[in-house]
């Protein structure tokens, strides 16, 4: 929880009275099992010992709160985004995910193999059909440190720049070159790149890198100091088609809870949003300097904030214990938080100790 988030639940927990907390709490976890909203008899009934006029008072003074919301006016009442935000932060207890959960997570993951593509694919599987939402993937970043950089001529105005990591992966991209550039050139742009790169990340040199171009203080005529831009944009994310990429699965579920025109629609602009890869990039990435699982609810989430989604998140870690990608779960604002954000939680440690080599193929680390 955000430290501003953590101070509005604080207040707000402060303004209600146990009785104020049970009911709202009876609302809540009602409307979750439901999707329905919940009335006053239907407290007064269960497990709230009070009358439905007491009953609809207290409501009414949650109302006021922005924490409680009437569909229709002879209704019962529906949490706020507000009252879901209070009632995951304030209320909600949950700790592991259950052992079956585990069981087809380790299995599913583990009959995959070391396959990056494989593992992320049916980690999205994985997540949709548990959760009934649709599963969020983003391909790893590469933040290993670099072992060695080349630029090698190709015919027809091309060359192939290669970037080798500590990890013995290899990246290879094409750029376009002047026509009859030197192979001396090439040579030399790959000799101070891998001067500057070796035993260092992308991201850790490639901002002193560029200050030293800038500041005309790499030594490099025009033409080399144009590949060594090239090669970075490439390498470092600045072009399109860098590679990396977001793996969606069970968009169809999100479909099934829909059961109005409005709802359709906010499913339909939600599809919209699920083509714009990039922008769901972003959002994973929010998970890059958090510790666990971030949770965006309805208008809290600055990409879906008409759309009525709940989006749950957490990093998963390469070898190196560096936070590398992440995945997660979007679906309606009544999904099960106590089951879904420890089962989201988990799938990010097994993927991230799958891609890293600590686990084998018996699903165990």
């Amino acid at each position: 929880m955000i430290m501003a988030e953590r101070f509005e639940t604080e207040s707000l927990m402060q303004r209600l009275d146990q009785r104020s907390r049970d009911i709202f709490r009876e609302i809540v976890e009602g409307y979750l099992a439901s999707g329905e909203p919940v009335g006053s008899r239907t407290l007064s009934k269960g497990g709230i010992h009070l009358s439905p006029a007491s009953i609809r008072n207290v409501m009414a003074d949650l109302a006021e709160l922005g924490l409680l919301d009437a569909p229709h006016v002879s209704a019962g009442r529906t949490p706020t985004h507000k009252g879901l935000r209070l009632f995951v932060d304030g209320f909600l207890e949950y700790g592991e995910p259950s052992k079956l959960d585990k069981k087809i997570i380790d299995d599913r993951l583990a009959a995959a193999g070391a396959d990056f593509d494989g593992v992320l694919g049916e980690a999205s599987d994985i997540l949709s059909g548990l959760t009934g939402g649709a599963g969020l993937v983003s391909s790893p970043t590469r933040d290993a440190p670099v072992r060695h950089v080349e630029f090698v001529p190709l015919a027809g105005g091309d060359a192939l720049c290669v970037l080798v990591t500590e990890d013995g992966d290899v990246e290879n991209r094409f750029i376009k070159v002047p026509d009859g550039l030197p192979g001396t050139t090439l040579i030399e742009a790959g000799n101070y790149l891998s001067t500057r790169l070796k035993g260092r990340t992308l991201a850790e040199a490639t901002s002193e890198v560029r200050e030293e171009l800038r500041t005309r203080r790499a030594a490099l005529d025009t033409a080399a100091t144009a590949l060594v831009e090239a090669g970075l944009a490439q390498w470092g994310g600045d072009a399109p088609g860098r590679g990396r990429s977001l793996i969606v699965r069970g968009r169809a579920n999100l479909l099934e809870d829909a059961k109005a025109a409005e709802d359709l629609d906010r499913v339909r602009q939600l599809f919209n949003e699920l083509e714009r890869q990039q922008s769901l990039l972003e959002i994973l990435d929010t998970t890059r300097g958090a510790e666990g699982v971030r949770l965006f609810i309805g208008s809290e989430n600055r990409l879906f904030p008409l759309s009525g989604s709940s989006v749950i998140v957490a990093p998963y870690m390469g070898g190196t214990k560096q936070v590398i990608g992440a995945l997660g779960v979007i679906g309606p604002t009544r999904l099960n938080y106590a089951r879904v954000i420890p089962m989201v939680d988990y799938t990010a440690k097994v993927v991230g100790e799958i891609l890293a080599g600590r686990r084998g193929k018996d699903g165990k680390s």
